[in-house]
């Protein structure tokens, strides 16, 4: 078995590791800055074109489904989507603030490569030698994993969350007017949350290597898992198949990614421990 890097282990204290951690949080929070000053420039785009792309009935998502409703005679409620509410700010400072937050989440998705970098550097003095190697490819799938999760979460999970929430109603007496905070919190948080999801198999990688998620473990609960993936499903998409299918199949393939990854790092684990 590999050993690990002494000089980082042994002579590292406590305090050192803590030194680490503020400067890892220090270069990360300047590169959230330096991507949020870069989305300032383009903060009309962002918000014009793809914040508030959602609510506009020709939005991509919208055409996509509503050439399937036609093509398979299934619910045409997307093919007149426009969302049937207002946004409206009340407080004063509430655009200035909307500004800078949104901002500063679109430097964190622009920057995330970055963050991923300092993460991995600081956990390297962990890692034995050949998994030190592993730092492009982690960077990279992780990278990669993310934005598409963003995508996932902006082209598919966002309009069908909006469309949903826009269209529920208790009683025709009520009115909708969104608050604007409240339109864009759904918006971020939808991607933000559904980028992290898709990092599900680098998180269950690090979970397996450290012993704390085992495959069995996984199969175990799959059955749970699905449950809940379906019924997110059935909340956000139309009453209709081809739908559901379309949110439910990525979920459930990270899932059982997950579970081969956690599957082979478990087999790893125990040849390492039978050749020693």
């Amino acid at each position: 078995m590999a050993k690990k890097n002494k000089k980082n282990i042994n002579e590292m204290t406590f305090l050192d590791h803590l030194e680490e951690l503020r400067w890892l949080l220090v270069r990360s929070s300047a590169a959230i800055l330096t991507g949020g000053a870069i989305a300032w420039v383009f903060s009309d785009f962002i918000f014009q074109t793809i914040i508030f792309g959602p609510m506009k009935g020709d939005f991509i998502t919208y055409q996509f489904f509503c050439d399937l409703a036609n093509k398979y005679d299934l619910d045409k409620s997307f093919c007149d989507a426009t969302l049937n509410f207002s946004i409206q700010n009340t407080e004063i400072e509430g655009q200035i603030s909307l500004l800078v937050w949104t901002c500063i989440t679109a430097g964190f998705i622009i920057s995330f490569p970055y963050i991923l970098l300092q993460f991995w550097n600081f956990i390297s003095p962990a890692l034995y030698k050949k998994e030190k190697r592993n730092a492009v490819k982690f960077i990279v799938i992780s990278s990669l994993l993310f934005f598409l999760g963003v995508l996932f979460g902006y082209f598919v999970l966002t309009p069908l969350s909006l469309n949903f929430l826009s269209t529920f109603t208790v009683s025709d007496v009520i009115k909708n007017d969104i608050n604007v905070n409240s339109y864009i919190g759904t918006v971020k948080t939808t991607t933000l949350a559904t980028g992290l999801i898709f990092e599900l198999p680098i998180i269950i990688y690090f979970l397996s290597t450290l012993g704390l998620v085992t495959p069995s473990f996984l199969r175990e609960y799959r059955k749970w898992a699905y449950v809940i993936i379906l019924i997110i499903a059935a909340i956000v998409t139309p009453p209709d198949v081809i739908s559901q299918v379309i949110v439910t199949i990525p979920l459930i393939i990270l899932y059982e990614i997950s579970i081969f990854i956690s599957a082979f790092i478990f087999k790893k684990n125990n040849k390492s421990i039978t050749t020693i």
